[in-house]
């Protein structure tokens, strides 16, 4: 199925740029995406192992001996057979066979079946585990994805900023040809505009280096990311983690266990055939008289019942239980634990969403203080310092909402993350 769904998204891998795509893309790129066939090929080969056990079972075998007794006539009965003509020779100590043993199952107590299930239910634990694995993968990509949608708000703030910068630079610079400003205000604000050039190279650079990390774990080329939509969270959600499906597997293979367990209390029926070629054979009296090889065999049914199974029920149902009690109690500590991080990451959407009202009011009054600095600039009443630590407060002001916007929506995804929603 997975390889299926692979298939199918292949084509939007080539240009990923929304979450959900570097999500499917990196899943796909990621190593370990290999075992899943293998421990599905694993899984098959060892039920098909086990429906073997339905195949006739053949044994063979070849045995030496030498007695220290053997059956033989009595002494009075020989010697009459010998007064007759007949030489009673009696069994050889030294007895060979050379033989085959085939036994062909009916009624096996239903432990082939619960075998296969025990198998079939270990397959399922350990892609379960594997699907842990694989999911954690998420939250690497959202640290990355949101760091380069960060890096993305900087820039275009800073972008901004020089322009703003660059626009008073050619006032100043027109006013001090005009003799109303001084050189020093020219070349201060200047300054300034390339101290924020010389800080764009620096994110620029940043920008770069986490994209081809990102694409390198995508196995794909990314330019450009896109922001994703900040949609609501409720705590109706209900949790899809992988591993919660990893303990319900978990307790899936207890269950079959404990059917294999039952099975091996039950009674088993077989067909059998057995033939060997050597001495002695089934005819005893005819080996006495002769000591030759002879062809021999016998078929029949074979009722078998081993109540040796009883000796350890007990313990291995115990053992079961405890099994089952600890899964138990690793789900109630996960959900705990998930809950609590539930918690955490909703308070501080909540917290980012207030920050974020408070931020577009202080850039109202951060704008309307740079303006009212900008004007008393060109009357001369502040210089140039002035009006650089407005412009900066300013800016400063709108890089808080970005940061607040993009922590706010990574703190969304990461909610998203611990649900599985």
């Amino acid at each position: 199925m997975k390889k299926i769904l692979i298939a199918l998204f292949l084509p939007l891998m080539a240009h990923a740029q929304t979450l959900e795509e570097c999500y499917r893309a990196a899943e796909h790129n990621y190593p370990l995406i290999k075992q899943y066939e293998l421990m599905e090929q694993t899984t098959h080969l060892t039920m098909a192992n086990i429906q073997k056990g339905w195949l006739p079972q053949i044994t063979a075998s070849a045995q030496a001996t030498y007695q220290s007794d053997v059956a033989s006539w009595p002494e009075q009965m020989q010697t009459m057979m010998n007064q007759m003509g007949m030489n009673m020779k009696g069994l050889k100590k030294d007895q060979y066979r050379v033989g085959i043993d085939i036994t062909q199952p009916i009624y096996d107590g239903g432990t082939i079946k619960n075998q296969k299930e025990v198998a079939r239910q270990q397959g399922n634990m350990q892609t379960a585990q594997h699907d842990v694995t694989m999911y954690a993968i998420r939250q690497r990509i959202n640290e990355m994805y949101f760091g380069i949608l960060l890096l993305d708000e900087q820039i275009q703030l800073n972008q901004y900023l020089q322009d703003f910068l660059s626009a008073n630079e050619k006032k100043l610079a027109s006013m001090f040809k005009r003799g109303t400003a001084a050189e020093s205000d020219y070349n201060n604000m200047k300054a300034e505009r390339l101290n924020v050039a010389q800080q764009m190279t620096t994110l620029l650079s940043q920008k770069r280096m986490l994209t081809m990390i990102l694409g390198a774990f995508c196995g794909i080329e990314i330019k450009e990311v896109s922001k994703p939509i900040a949609s609501n969270i409720s705590d109706k959600y209900t949790n899809h983690r992988p591993e919660l499906k990893l303990f319900d597997t978990q307790q899936q293979l207890t269950q079959a266990q404990e059917k294999l367990l039952d099975s091996y209390l039950k009674p088993k029926f077989s067909l059998f055939a057995s033939g060997f070629y050597g001495y002695p054979g089934y005819n005893m009296f005819e080996d006495m008289m002769r000591h030759k090889w002879s062809l021999n065999g016998m078929i029949g049914a074979r009722l078998t019942w081993n109540i040796g199974a009883l000796y350890t029920r007990k313990n291995d149902k115990a053992k079961l239980n405890a099994q089952r009690e600890a899964i138990n109690i690793q789900r109630e500590t996960f959900l705990f634990n998930n809950r609590l991080e539930q918690i955490q990451q909703e308070e501080e959407i909540q917290r980012y969403r207030q920050l974020m009202n408070e931020d577009s009011e202080i850039i109202k009054l951060r704008t309307s203080v740079r303006k009212a600095a900008e004007s008393k600039l060109s009357h001369g009443i502040i210089d140039v310092n002035n009006l650089v630590e407005e412009i900066n407060n300013e800016n400063a002001a709108k890089l808080q909402l970005s940061m607040h916007e993009i922590e706010m929506l990574k703190k969304i995804y990461d909610f998203k993350n611990t649900t599985n929603n």
